[in-house]
């Protein structure tokens, strides 16, 4: 379904945009949807609207080594910070997850609803990880849900084309960064 309004009461949820990740793909799509990602914070900030920048630093324990790599040790030093291209404001609300969905044992829920918050419209990397499960957790919570397709990627084409085509239009709206910046502007 297409994007068909912002309500007064949105939040833009920016997931894993961090330097550990961001630097391992040097994929053009990933430095074109950071830069629209920067875009979306900014015109939040600019319109009052919470930005919520997630970072993830773990993941779940156990016996889940379907698609891990590396040998679980420590992560390097600032491998979780957030990039600079989304010039962190002291006005955003940084959550850490240990998991795929950003409202997986985080405060995010409550942070959200303790600002009036009804809508979210999501960014990030990857589409068909943190981006798909904290969309589906989201519409699960009763948000409405906006996934901006070009301030997002994945490192495998073909999972983010099937999340965008096939998963989001059964959970939210989708829209491109200039529809969400149009209708944004329209409801101030």
């Amino acid at each position: 379904m297409t994007l068909t309004t912002i309500d007064p009461t949105s939040a833009l949820v920016v997931i894993d945009l961090q330097k550990g990740i961001v630097s391992a793909h040097s994929d053009p799509a990933v430095t074109a949807a950071v830069k629209q990602a920067a875009n979306l914070a900014a015109e939040f900030r600019r319109h009052g609207l919470p930005v919520v920048l997630v970072n993830v630093t773990g993941r779940a324990p156990g016996r889940t080594e379907a698609g891990r790599s590396g040998s679980g040790a420590a992560l390097p030093a600032g491998w979780a910070d957030l990039i600079a291209e989304l010039d962190v404001q002291p006005s955003d609300h940084l959550i850490t997850k240990r998991r795929r969905s950003a409202f997986h044992d985080t405060g995010l829920d409550t942070l959200l609803r303790d600002l009036g918050v009804t809508q979210i419209v999501l960014a990030g990397i990857s589409t068909s990880s943190g981006v798909e499960s904290t969309a589906r957790s989201a519409s699960d919570h009763g948000y409405h849900v906006v996934l901006a397709t070009d301030a997002m990627t994945d490192p495998d084409a073909e999972a983010h084309r099937h999340s965008i085509a096939r998963v989001f239009p059964k959970l939210g709206e989708t829209a491109t960064t200039a529809e969400v910046v149009e209708k944004a502007g329209a409801t101030r």
